[in-house]
């Protein structure tokens, strides 16, 4: 079932020198539970296309539609993990996790064990009461998606969620990440830096070019799951990185 598509999408931006042509002529669909990365150089418009699917930036051309309705502003059935946990200090983890809730007007009865049981699923069972300040890099992000998940949302987009992180953590927040969408296949789009990081999470990798922006190449990884960080040495795993990778010249660019 087809839960994304994206059609001859464009973006530009005006500024007092002139027009920045952002996005140019983006077409992908995504099927339900996939999971895309999105990778490319800084400044190809990742994150305008993130911001555009989360219906906080409108389109200067084109459309994007979820389950066959228009993106036209920012919608309940999208939940957003930006690279920044983005919390509020004043409210423990429980509150921030409800903070869609409270906004929406959802009831917290409701989602009281919907919380408990995401909280259990990402390993913060027993930090329901603690407060942002008292958890590490990795766990409030944990918190963050946790949030991007309270409400079932139809779709997840994820900005450079791990890029803040130490090497170490960001490995293990990529096994946790796999380990939750493996339990509750969620579709999601992942925006990084990271080539291989692409290759270990996604199904697709959707590859960009310079700015303006637009889809290269869409390369589909048939690594089985579950996925060991061990996988990563793995002679099928290699081909697909340097695939990607050769778009790319010394400088961090993609050849044309």
């Amino acid at each position: 079932m087809e839960v994304i598509a994206v059609k001859e999408l464009s973006k530009l931006y005006s500024s007092r020198d002139g027009s920045v042509h952002a996005l140019q002529e983006i077409n992908f669909k995504v099927s339900e539970g996939e999971f895309i990365a999105v990778v490319g150089p800084s400044g190809c418009g990742k994150s305008t296309l993130l911001k555009i699917l989360a219906g906080i930036l409108p389109p200067s051309n084109g459309e994007v539609r979820l389950r066959g309705t228009p993106i036209t502003g920012p919608r309940r059935d999208i939940g957003v993990v930006f690279q920044s946990p983005v919390l509020f200090p004043w409210r423990s983890v429980l509150d921030n996790v409800l903070l869609p809730v409270d906004v929406q007007r959802l009831g917290r009865d409701g989602h009281l064990k919907v919380a408990m049981d995401l909280l259990n699923l990402v390993g913060l069972d027993g930090f329901e009461r603690r407060y942002p300040w008292e958890l590490s890099g990795g766990m409030q992000q944990r918190v963050a998606i946790t949030r991007a998940l309270i409400h079932d949302p139809a779709m997840l987009l994820m900005d450079e969620p791990f890029g803040a992180l130490d090497a170490m953590t960001r490995e293990q927040m990529n096994l946790e990440l796999q380990r939750i969408w493996l339990e509750r296949r969620k579709t999601v789009i992942f925006i990084t830096h990271s080539i291989p990081e692409a290759v270990f999470l996604a199904d697709r990798v959707l590859v960009m070019t310079p700015r303006p922006g637009c889809i290269m190449d869409d390369v589909q990884v048939k690594i089985p799951r579950p996925r060991a960080l061990e996988a990563m040495n793995f002679p099928e795993f290699a081909p697909y990185v340097h695939s990607i990778r050769g778009r790319f010249n010394a400088k961090g660019m993609i050849d044309a």
